[in-house]
């Protein structure tokens, strides 16, 4: 049997299931790949591994009870930081947060904690979760181990560099426009963006919502039927349905799919991005999909629209702040948010209406398409020290444009691995759905994971 590090949600719980395995040997062993790693990578935060153990030896007699909790019971997890648990505080990425231990968990860190999922700590984000990358005034800087040179992405940025590292199987990232598909693209594995309100959340806000991030479509649906139980704390949530997470399968004969190359605004779509989602197209086509040209429907107004309105709201979450402490926050986020003094409300409330004009423009491209095919970025990583792929506070939204429309319509999107560059840099396939049709993305995900070639092997730590 491959070592523990290596396995998936699903074979973990049929080695526990088989007593081949028990989730304390799992977590020693995972936690020992993990202090192999992390001094390369920093993606972790509030490391946690004697909690941990503990949880492991509670489900190891539940296993040997045969009274295990469910199909997680005793794997192992992490979860962003930005998403409380009990008793740790959260700093949000910025070394200007107060640090108060979390009163309670969070819903998705309930669920999973329900479920029997073993909480191996935190992983690391971006000051505010502002930046598409592991840059942090507060969080030492995550690297991505495909390349320790450059960045895992973000904001999700350590969940991403664990995901690809073998830091157990499952892990919590959140994505307000594009903070899960963005490190998964650039990590080389799964992530997926619920539909709003498929996974509660505490605060909900617009456009945000959290969903898992895995090496595979199967470990992705196993956690979001955990997720996705309902918790009255988000008054957005959808309501609870009967989904069955784990009917993958999918007959792509006859599906209409539109294919996203041209987002409108922002950095176009690099040769080798765009060579590798177009083959993608190909073999979905080749396996009786219908394909079709899609045209760009977001706009650099509605861009920069709400750039605006997210300055003023960093910009008061700054303000709010005593002097010595807005000195800590990332130069980067100060100079992006500098701006909002000046700003008008006229101006802030027509960028808060772009949200609005996006998502009527997404949801109407996409309308007469089954899903839509597109990059989850325009271009491959970058180096781990810059806070974005151009790296300049004044255009800090030119890699979104293809993730940032399916957070204002609230549509399901993932992202999952569809190569390589010359250089090794993994490239990563948007599949957005319908609304509230993840299932349906799970499995044209899943499907994709049967057609693409057999991916490289994962990354090892240094040495």
């Amino acid at each position: 049997m491959a070592a523990p590090h290596e396995l998936t949600a699903s074979a973990l719980a049929e080695a526990y299931r088989a007593h081949a395995l028990s989730p304390v040997e799992a977590v020693r062993e995972i936690v020992a790949h993990i202090e192999r790693w992390e001094p390369h990578l920093c993606a972790t935060y509030a490391f946690d591994p004697e909690s941990a153990l503990e949880a492991a030896r509670a489900s190891e007699a539940r296993w040997q009870r045969g009274a295990p909790l469910g199909a997680l019971d005793g794997v192992p997890c992490t979860i962003k930081e930005n998403t409380a648990t009990k008793g740790v505080p959260v700093p949000a990425g910025t070394a200007a947060t107060t640090l108060v231990p979390a009163s309670a968990d969070a819903p998705p860190s309930a669920r999973l904690r329900e479920a029997g999922a073993v909480i191996l700590g935190k992983t690391t984000m971006p000051d505010w979760g502002m930046l598409s990358s592991g840059l942090s005034s507060f969080h030492k800087l995550a690297r991505n181990p495909w390349d320790l040179r450059m960045t895992p992405g973000g904001s999700s940025a350590g969940a991403g560099a664990a995901a690809a590292a073998g830091y157990g199987p499952l892990h919590l990232g959140t994505d307000i426009g594009g903070s899960i598909r963005l490190p998964a693209a650039w990590c080389g594995v799964v992530g997926l963006k619920p539909s709003h309100g498929r996974v509660p959340v505490h605060p909900p806000y617009a456009g945000r919502v959290a969903g898992p991030m895995t090496r595979t479509v199967l470990d992705a649906a196993l956690m979001m039927a955990a997720l996705s139980q309902s918790d009255a704390r988000d008054a957005t949530s959808l309501p609870p349905q009967p989904i069955d997470w784990t009917d993958l399968g999918l007959d792509l004969r006859g599906l209409k799919l539109g294919l996203l190359m041209d987002a409108g605004w922002g950095l176009p779509a690099e040769p080798q991005t765009a060579a590798a989602v177009q083959a993608a197209a190909r073999a979905f086509e080749a396996a009786g999909a219908i394909v079709e040209p899609l045209a760009a429907f977001s706009t650099r107004e509605m861009a920069d629209g709400m750039d605006r309105f997210w300055r003023m709201r960093s910009w008061l979450d700054l303000s709010a702040l005593p002097p010595q402490r807005q000195a800590l926050v990332l130069p980067y986020i100060r100079a992006w948010v500098a701006s909002g003094a000046t700003l008008t409300g006229a101006q802030v409330f027509h960028g808060y209406s772009q949200m609005a004009a996006l998502r009527d423009a997404a949801l109407a491209a996409c309308e007469r398409y089954d899903f839509v095919l597109s990059p989850v970025s325009p271009v491959p990583t970058y180096p781990a020290e810059w806070a974005s792929p151009v790296n300049d506070p004044q255009r800090p939204f030119e890699h979104i444009a293809f993730t940032l429309p399916y957070n204002m319509s609230g549509q399901p999107a993932i992202g999952i691995d569809c190569g390589h560059t010359a250089d090794g840099l993994p490239i990563g396939l948007q599949i957005a759905g319908r609304r509230h049709d993840d299932l349906g993305v799970l499995r044209m995900a899943q499907a994709w994971e049967q057609l693409r070639p057999a991916p490289r092997p994962w990354p090892r730590p240094p040495g």
